[in-house]
């Protein structure tokens, strides 16, 4: 691979590919991917992914706002190329990650050396979900990475060697990207799924064919894998890590899930802007008694070299058990937005990390996530944080997934309405919902209204997609 990624870069950099530029890739997980990560380092040059699963309208924007000098496509996404050509006439390479790459990978323009490098020189442009407006592209430098892979490698994996093999599950563009980093840091074999889809039962027939030691996943994902009966029918006894993050798991699915795959669960907490390096909660510190010598509901403690403080509306701390802003700093942070200053000076108002959840710590330092800022309605001039409400009502048997959001209301303001999808074979019953919830939260959250779906709305890393849900209910 080595040898193929240094014929690649020499390539490229035939082709007039330098230091410094931008290049664009749109692909589905594969080794030609893989590849054009390194190739594009050695260059020095910034390598911008993207998710799959976007539109080409959404790559096309990707490609002019990061200003990529070389498109990069998997041959399945002609609209998408085109699209990103339209948008962005500046790229002047255009690549096919098929036939054209492996031309590049097997020539005879390899490089000796990697270019020269500064550790805060941007290497990728990490594209936000866009949860609040157009996706900003936040700058992930060299140094950032070295510190985020031995952080990794501590928190995460330890004891991780060249035995050791991890399943990729989730899209390399985002964090099973960084994640596969910390396997090569310690050469340790990457298994991919054969198909663009999760297909659990394929998943679990390679964690027992490889002996799959650990796997990076988002909590959605992992829900899947530990409910699917596939799961009983294998030795997954080589799991090690099953780490997963990208958004808090439903205490119902954590519990399941200890309970099918053992004490193997690492959770943590950290946006693309911190590279998934806020917190850690290791498998000793998940239980599935709810023992109050455990920090259940909690995503963790700070990471190695991590400060974390909740900050008011003033950016002031407040005391633990007090809800606020996370904030964060330390040498995991990003070096800003892409050509976005005013977006750069407000995520880091008075000097520190504005990640846009809410949350506390508690006295040992544990923190505990109320939810996105985004997320929070008054309902009555009360707030109401909406994952309160979704874990009480997880917790009821016919229950599968629930989503909770604000809608305008003429007497509150803001009520609740809870948007559900029942376990197969299941009924949901409204009143007995509400009868469920009566006790376990206060009055003044109980939703106003309950409605039951198929399925809920994802974005392409698997998480809710509230905004759509919100626009859904209104349109309905």
């Amino acid at each position: 691979m080595a040898a193929r990624v240094r014929a690649a870069a020499g390539g490229l950099r035939a082709a007039g590919l330098g230091h410094g530029d931008r290049v664009l890739v749109h692909a589905r997980n594969g080794h030609a991917m893989f590849e054009s990560m390194w190739a594009a380092w050695m260059l020095g040059a910034v390598w911008v992914p993207t998710n799959f699963r976007l539109t080409p309208g959404e790559v096309a924007y990707l490609a002019s706002s990061s200003g990529a000098r070389a498109h990069l496509f998997d041959g399945a996404f002609p609209e998408h190329a085109a699209a990103a050509r339209a948008a962005n006439p500046a790229a002047t390479l255009q690549f096919d990650l098929e036939g054209e790459w492996e031309a590049l990978a097997t020539g005879p323009a390899a490089l000796d050396r990697p270019a020269d490098v500064d550790r805060d020189h941007p290497c990728w442009f990490f594209y936000t979900s866009g949860t609040t407006g157009r996706p900003k592209a936040a700058m992930l430098t060299h140094g950032q990475m070295e510190f985020v892979v031995t952080s990794h490698l501590c928190d995460l994996m330890p004891g991780t060697t060249e035995q050791d093999v991890s399943l990729v599950v989730a899209p390399l563009s985002h964090g099973a990207g960084i994640h596969a980093l910390a396997q090569v840091a310690r050469g340790a074999a990457s298994v991919l799924l054969p198909g663009e889809r999760l297909d659990c039962a394929e998943a679990w027939r390679l964690v027992e064919a490889h002996r799959v030691s650990n796997m990076f996943t988002v909590p959605t994902i992992l829900t899947m894998l530990a409910r699917d009966p596939a799961v009983d029918l294998v030795d997954h006894s080589s799991l090690r890590h099953v780490i997963y993050a990208g958004a808090p798991m439903y205490r119902a699915d954590q519990v399941h899930a200890l309970r099918r795959l053992g004490p193997v669960l690492v959770q943590y907490f950290g946006l693309g802007e911190v590279t998934g390096n806020i917190t850690v909660l290791p498998p000793h510190l998940h239980s599935i008694a709810d023992d109050p010598a455990y920090p259940i509901g909690s995503c963790g403690h700070p990471r190695t070299g991590i400060e974390i403080a909740i900050l008011d509306a003033a950016n002031a701390p407040l005391p633990p058990g007090e809800t606020g802003e996370i904030c964060v700093r330390g040498p995991a942070v990003f070096a800003g937005y892409h050509d976005n200053p005013e977006a750069t000076a407000k995520a880091f108002a008075g000097g520190w990390f504005h990640t846009g959840d809410l949350g506390h710590l508690d006295e040992r330092g544990f923190l505990y996530i109320t939810g996105r800022a985004s997320d929070m309605y008054i309902s009555g001039g009360s707030n109401v944080y909406p994952r309160e409400i979704e874990e009480a009502l997880l917790l009821h048997e016919a229950v599968a997934e629930a989503c909770v959001v604000g809608l305008p209301d003429p007497k509150w303001g803001e009520s609740g309405v809870a948007v559900l999808v029942a376990h197969a074979g299941a009924a949901i019953d409204p009143a007995d919902l509400l009868r469920h919830l009566d006790g376990r939260i206060a009055r003044y959250k109980l939703p106003a209204r309950v409605v039951v779906w198929a399925e809920l709305p994802k974005s392409g890393y698997g998480k809710v997609a509230k905004r759509e849900v919100i626009r859904l209910l209104s349109e309905g």
